[in-house]
C-alpha cells in the first residue's frame, strides 16, 4: 500500500515548482508542465518515489541502522524535529556544522563536552564554581546544545541522510558524498537530483508536503524498528535456548557429584562391616574353646 496518496500531495502543494527560468535541465523527467509562469512537478512520479525510499529506509531501520534528518530552513524546522524525535532518529535544525560528517571525532568530543556538564550539575561540582566560571559553563551549554543537542545520542557516523532541501544543505550533502553515505532527498525543480541517490520530486517550500513526505518517512522507519525488535527478541530467545540444556547438564553433572560421595561413604561403611564381621566369627569361635578349656581344669 502507498505511503502517501496523489491527493494528499496535491492538496499539501507539493506539485508546485519553480519558475522556468530558475530550473535545472536534470529535473525535466519529473516535470508534469508549466502552468502560469512555473513548473508542475509530476505527482505520480513523487508517489512512486515516496514508495521507494520509504521501503529502502524500512530495510535500514530494521537492520538497526540510524537516519539523519537534515532541515535548516523555516519551513522544514518544526516538522523534521517533531517527526525525527518521535521516532528516536538523529537530526538538525539549525546551521549546520562544517565537519560534522567528515570531522566528525570533533562533533564527538563537543558532544562530550556537553555530558560533562550535565555530569557537573548532577555531582554538585557546579556549585563549587566561582559565580563567572558558571556564567561561561552556562553560555557554552546553551550554545553545544542549540546546535548539536539533537544529536546527542548519535555515537557514530549515520547510515544515511534525509536531506529537505538540496540546494540549502549542499554542504551536507558533499560531506556524505565523500564518506559514501546514501543521501534521500526532497528535490525541487531547481536542484541538481543528480547530487543525491534517492530522489523525491516535491515542492521543499511548502511546510505541509514536507510533513507530509517525511511523516511517510518516519512511518517506515517505525515499522522497520518493530521488525528489528521482534528479531531481536527471537535471537534472544534462541540463544537462551541454546543455553538451557547445557545448564540442564551441568546441574546433572554437580547433582551425580553429590551422589557419588555418599555413594563412596556407604562402601566404605560396608567394607568396615564386612571386616568387623570376621573378628566377630572368631571372637566367637573362641569363647567355647575357653570354655571347654576352664572345665577340664
Amino acid at each position: 500500500m502507498s505511503q502517501v496518496s496523489f491527493d494528499q500531495l496535491l492538496e499539501a502543494g507539493a506539485h508546485f515548482g519553480h519558475m522556468p527560468r530558475k530550473w535545472n535541465p536534470a529535473m525535466a523527467p519529473y516535470i508534469f508542465m508549466e502552468r502560469n509562469g512555473i513548473h508542475i512537478i509530476d505527482l505520480h512520479k513523487t508517489v512512486a518515489k515516496i514508495d521507494e525510499c520509504a521501503e529502502i529506509i524500512k530495510n535500514m531501520a530494521s537492520s538497526g541502522k540510524k537516519i539523519l534528518f537534515v532541515g535548516t530552513k523555516r519551513q522544514a524546522k518544526d516538522p523534521v524535529a517533531e517527526l525525527a524525535k518521535s521516532v528516536g532518529m538523529p537530526y538538525v535544525t539549525e546551521r549546520w556544522p562544517g565537519g560534522m560528517l567528515t570531522n566528525f571525532p570533533t562533533i564527538r568530543k563537543a558532544v562530550k563536552k556537553m555530558a560533562q556538564i550535565d555530569k557537573m550539575r548532577e555531582d554538585g561540582t557546579y556549585n563549587n564554581l566561582s559565580k563567572r566560571e558558571r556564567l561561561q559553563l552556562d553560555r557554552q551549554q546553551a550554545k553545544l546544545d542549540k546546535n548539536l543537542g539533537s544529536i546527542r545520542d548519535m555515537n557514530r557516523l549515520p547510515n544515511a541522510l534525509f536531506v529537505v532541501d538540496v540546494m540549502r544543505e549542499h554542504i551536507a550533502v558533499r560531506e556524505a558524498q565523500r564518506l559514501g553515505i546514501p543521501v534521500f532527498a526532497i528535490v525541487d525543480t531547481n536542484a541538481n537530483p543528480k547530487d543525491v541517490d534517492y530522489v523525491i520530486p516535491a515542492n521543499d517550500d511548502s511546510t505541509q508536503a514536507i510533513e507530509l513526505i517525511i511523516s511517510a518517512m518516519c512511518q517506515a522507519i517505525n515499522e522497520g524498528q518493530v521488525e528489528y525488535k521482534a528479531i531481536k527478541a527471537e535471537k534472544e530467545a534462541e540463544e537462551a535456548a541454546e543455553l538451557a540444556p547445557s545448564g540442564r547438564r551441568q546441574r546433572t553433572g554437580a547433582r551425580r557429584e553429590r551422589i557419588r560421595p555418599a555413594n563412596a561413604e556407604a562402601e566404605r561403611e560396608e567394607e568396615g562391616a564386612e571386616e568387623a564381621a570376621p573378628e566377630t566369627v572368631e571372637a566367637e569361635e573362641t569363647a567355647p574353646a575357653n570354655e571347654e578349656a576352664a572345665n577340664q581344669q
